[in-house]
């Protein structure tokens, strides 16, 4: 009994070669296991967008982002915006001065409208504007922060025409508290691009691909 049923198996392993020549051929032939399409694909680091450490936080995940991508399209630092966003309103997206200044960027009606911000309620909308507002500022005043600042608070009317911060109280206030928070008197004006990598907001495996160019 132990014989008969070797003999099935002997006639099977003779067939053995053709089969592993026919497979051969045909995966060749068309190419079902050696095709890079079928292949897996692998990269030498996974990239994962996250905001820097030393960027401060609002205590909201979403106005965090949405504070860093501001910074990113108009070139400007997102620590400096949460430096001016912490000065006046405290993160409270309705706040409303005396002055009629409103949401997070305490923006000005007139200023609001300047610099395309619809809805002064809206976080997004009034951080963009107030971003632009910063970025046009240090443009103007050649990165000097406490010059921009003072725009901000004052107007740049106001600079001009004291040909430096304005002698008001309350500007010159708001330039000392925002600059020691934010821990700079200059800001350079860069290419949103070239912003990315002074500012250290590119994830680490590009920050130090950039790095090498």
């Amino acid at each position: 009994m132990k014989f008969a049923r070797s003999i099935p198996l002997w006639r099977s392993a003779k067939f053995a070669p053709f089969a592993i020549i026919s497979l051969f051929f045909f995966t060749n032939l068309t190419g079902f296991f050696f095709s890079p399409v079928m292949a897996p694909t692998a990269s030498a680091s996974q990239v994962v967008e996250t905001i820097p450490l030393d960027i401060p936080s609002s205590c909201d995940p979403e106005l965090d982002w949405i504070i860093f991508r501001a910074g990113e399209s108009e070139g400007v630092d997102p620590r400096f915006i949460h430096a001016v966003i912490q000065q006046e309103s405290r993160y409270q997206t309705r706040a409303l001065s005396h002055a009629g200044a409103q949401g997070l960027m305490q923006l000005m009606p007139a200023t609001a409208k300047r610099f395309g911000c619809d809805d002064v309620n809206d976080p997004e909308s009034n951080i963009k504007a107030g971003t632009k507002y910063l970025s046009w500022l240090l443009k103007r005043f050649e990165g000097d922060v406490s010059l921009a600042l003072a725009g901000y608070n004052a107007g740049e009317g106001a600079v001009d025409k004291y040909k430096g911060i304005p002698p008001y109280k309350e500007t010159q206030n708001y330039v000392v508290k925002i600059t020691a928070n934010y821990g700079k008197t200059f800001h350079p004006v860069l290419s949103p691009e070239d912003a990315k990598i002074a500012f250290h907001l590119l994830p680490a495996p590009l920050e130090a691909m950039a790095s090498l160019l």
